[in-house]
């Protein structure tokens, strides 16, 4: 049995004494014990390396006692897995020297055995739990099949994605026959890590808001739905689309167990397009954090009376940035846990 359930029970969405807290790249560039271990290793090797993985999970739950931790990986460990190269590139960031951009790219993706070319993953779920020796849930993660595409089309990040979308809507046949190798794939991936150990999975969609309402059903929420239906009975699904607000009324029809939202929507509306029957999870601005430590502890007091403490998970709108300072995040957890209405 996990000590701290908190986070789980808002999932289900119970009453409880006060709503759980975790960040989105809690495990990361913000630490320096995280920049001491990047300066050793590289970025994939971290990534691929049980042993490294599980303490870079750990690192913000023995500094900041988080409500619940989320596994050090990367979304990108998929397209590796279906025989797409992928590199991290030193200020760049994820470059991918061959992007698919014709049906034969696509014909060559494979759906993966997930033991054989992700068991690094599994080693590293199994090897964290015994760590955090259930005091705290684990959360498993993955990309939508959008932002999984948007990254094998491009060949790299993006602030429009052009060629990822100009793929889609010249090519929708292939461009639908990728999305759907990255779901099968997603979720057989999902489906090993919850028998590995994680009590729950997110998916992020981080670069769904580039997608018009229309496009975003046919080429992404489409895709993360199949991904819910396939999981929501063995594990609490968290759908997270950034920009995506405009999605909101339909993802809450869905099995998932939450919705994250990000900061451009208030909590009123998130709410009132979600119908008040979903947990919702966000939605701090990251770069609120370089507020001072008292204004951020008052924002975060509003921010949970807005949205309530029920069905509801602290969070920030997306993941934390590399220079926040280490008081600015202990701030933001501590408002959190000192929380009374």
């Amino acid at each position: 049995m996990i000590k701290n359930d908190l986070f789980l029970r808002a999932l289900k969405g119970e009453i409880v004494e006060r709503p759980p807290v975790w960040m989105m790249r809690q495990a990361g560039r913000y630490l320096p014990e995280f920049i001491a271990i990047r300066e050793k290793y590289d970025f994939f090797t971290r990534c691929q390396t049980p042993e490294l993985a599980s303490e870079i999970t750990v690192q913000p739950i023995r500094r900041y006692g988080m409500d619940a931790a989320i596994l050090f990986s990367d979304i990108l460990v998929i397209p590796q897995a279906m025989n797409i190269e992928v590199e991290m590139r030193p200020g760049i960031g994820p470059w991918l020297p061959n992007p698919i951009r014709t049906q034969k790219d696509v014909d060559a993706v494979i759906i993966p055995d997930i033991e054989e070319t992700l068991g690094y993953v599994m080693d590293a779920i199994k090897l964290t739990k015994e760590m955090l020796n259930d005091e705290i849930p684990l959360i498993g993660f993955a990309g939508s099949p959008w932002t999984i595409l948007c990254y094998c089309v491009q060949g790299q990040g993006s602030k429009t994605f052009d060629k990822a979308k100009e793929f889609c809507f010249t090519n929708p046949m292939a461009a639908h026959q990728l999305l759907q190798k990255i779901t099968d794939t997603t979720i057989a991936y999902l489906k090993e890590k919850v028998k590995a150990g994680v009590n729950a999975v997110q998916v992020f969609d981080s670069w769904g808001g580039m997608l018009s309402p229309k496009d975003y059903q046919e080429f992404s929420w489409q895709y993360i739905q199949q991904i819910i239906d396939a999981l929501y009975k063995d594990a609490p699904v968290i759908a997270f689309g950034k920009g995506c607000w405009f999605a909101l009324e339909e993802m809450a029809k869905s099995k998932a167990s939450a919705l994250g939202v990000d900061w451009t929507i208030t909590p009123q509306m998130a709410r009132k397009l979600t119908g008040n029957k979903i947990t919702l999870q966000g939605n701090f601005d990251p770069v609120r954090l370089l507020s001072p430590p008292k204004e951020i502890k008052k924002m975060v007091k509003e921010m949970i009376d807005a949205f309530g403490k029920d069905r509801y998970i602290v969070n920030l709108g997306h993941g934390i940035l590399p220079h926040i300072p280490l008081e600015n995040a202990g701030a933001f957890i501590e408002a959190v846990k000192e929380y009374k209405n």
